[in-house]
């Protein structure tokens, strides 16, 4: 790595302290790099705006930014320890393809500003990713919701048979909580949604940047106005999205649990398609549940991700070198939790519920909350009723099927009371709020 923009004459770079201070960027930037040539575009054309480049100079610009991006993909141009960062690369590459004009791309800039406004950018497409996401996992759950609404299935609390439920009971949970998920996701994005383009290192620059066309070409919805803010907003922001992600990767984990359990033999309620299971390596009477386990073990990566980034922000305003933390923090965060839920809507679709070992789970106890409930209707008071029905649990069954069960719970969302109806506009609402 040579000729960096603030290495001072006379000093030289130890080669050490280069590699510690460079980190990761060069492996994680790969994953921005894209998003920096967008906002170099946007800038050299805010540039070109107030005088500081040709029109000449920015078609130059323009056409190597692109060809630098098709190079990227291709494979042509790799980002690797011959740069500093991703804002070093490009600016090595527009030097070298077009000599003065290729220096001025930094004009007006920061290096923290390049990765933050790329960072953004990354952020925004994620969180439209959990959103779309999200509403594909709820449109699965509302439909077996409605399939399976009647399909008896036992009840738990403290993983304890408790009452008779549905499979309709069940879908109908995750469909609203995967909505919800939906709507955070998309809330999230228009908080970020603020272009911090043009506040250099959280002063400005004494040029007049036209950061309202910048806050236009890269489709944000409104500018960062203040630029200590931006710096306030950097890691605030990052924080947001993962706790976005984390609402969902947390009901995934609390979904997976539910199939961990059901697949076992000891209840035996789920079939899992072949493909979402391996075998043991030792034991070979067996299929393992791999995927839903690692799905389980997902939100651990989100909630560490978060929780870096919050360990990086005790600092006092301003820019600090700590934040280059957070780049990869956001990249595991989100790089562990998407691919995770992109798996859940297949899986959801095609696993089996295994009804006669479903029903073998009901016994005569899980109706003793019904026979309770009654009688308090009827007029007997509750604690009298409870204790009644806890004496003859053994008999509350008797005459009962899980059919009446499940059509005498008329409370809202209850079984009897899906509201699937309700639910699902909810869901056909989202599209409406994106």
């Amino acid at each position: 790595m040579s000729d960096l923009l603030w290495q001072k004459p006379g000093v030289s770079v130890d080669a050490r302290i280069q590699k510690f201070l460079a980190g990761d960027d060069v492996i994680l930037d790969r994953e921005f790099f894209l998003h920096d040539i967008v906002a170099s575009k946007a800038h050299a054309e805010g540039l070109q705006r107030i005088g500081i480049l040709s029109s000449e100079e920015l078609t130059g610009l323009n056409r190597e930014l692109d060809l630098l991006a098709e190079d990227f993909r291709s494979g042509v141009f790799v980002l690797d320890d011959r740069f500093e960062d991703c804002h070093s690369a490009i600016e090595s590459r527009l030097t070298e393809r077009l000599g003065d004009a290729g220096r001025k791309i930094h004009t007006g800039r920061s290096r923290n500003d390049q990765i933050l406004v790329a960072t953004r950018l990354w952020l925004k497409e994620k969180l439209a990713r959990v959103s779309d996401l999200s509403r594909q996992i709820a449109k699965v759950a509302l439909d077996r919701a409605e399939a399976e609404r009647s399909l008896p299935l036992p009840g738990y609390t403290h993983i304890q048979r408790a009452v008779v439920s549905s499979a309709g009971m069940w879908w109908a949970g995750w469909a609203e909580a995967f909505i919800d998920n939906a709507i955070r996701a998309d809330d999230t994005h228009r908080l970020i949604d603020a272009n911090p383009l043009g506040t250099a290192a959280g002063y400005g620059v004494n040029l007049p940047l036209d950061r309202d066309h910048t806050t236009r070409t890269l489709d944000f919805a409104r500018l960062q106005i203040s630029p200590i803010y931006a710096q306030l907003s950097r890691g605030k922001f990052e924080m947001a999205a993962l706790e976005a992600l984390g609402s969902a990767t947390l009901d995934l984990r609390r979904l997976a649990w539910d199939l961990s359990l059901f697949t076992s033999a000891e209840f035996g309620f789920v079939a899992l398609p072949a493909q979402y299971t391996t075998g043991s390596s030792i034991m070979p009477n067996k299929r393992n549940p791999d995927v839903i386990e690692l799905m389980r073990a997902t939100h651990a990566s989100v909630a560490a991700a978060r929780t870096e980034i919050e360990q990086l922000l005790s600092l006092p305003s301003g820019y600090h070198r700590d934040l280059q933390g957070s780049k990869g923090a956001i990249f595991h965060g989100f790089g562990r939790g998407l691919p995770a839920l992109e798996l859940l809507p297949d899986l959801l679709a095609n696993l089996e519920w295994r009804e006669d070992r479903m029903r073998a789970a009901m016994d005569s106890g899980m109706y003793a909350t019904d026979v309770a409930v009654e009688q308090a209707a009827a007029g007997v008071p509750f604690r009298e009723a409870y204790r009644a029905a806890a004496a003859s649990a053994d008999q509350a069954g008797s005459g009962r099927t899980p059919e009446s069960s499940l059509a005498a719970r008329v409370s809202p969302g209850a079984a009897a009371d899906l509201r699937l109806d309700e639910l699902r506009e909810r869901w056909e609402s989202l599209s409406k709020r994106a």
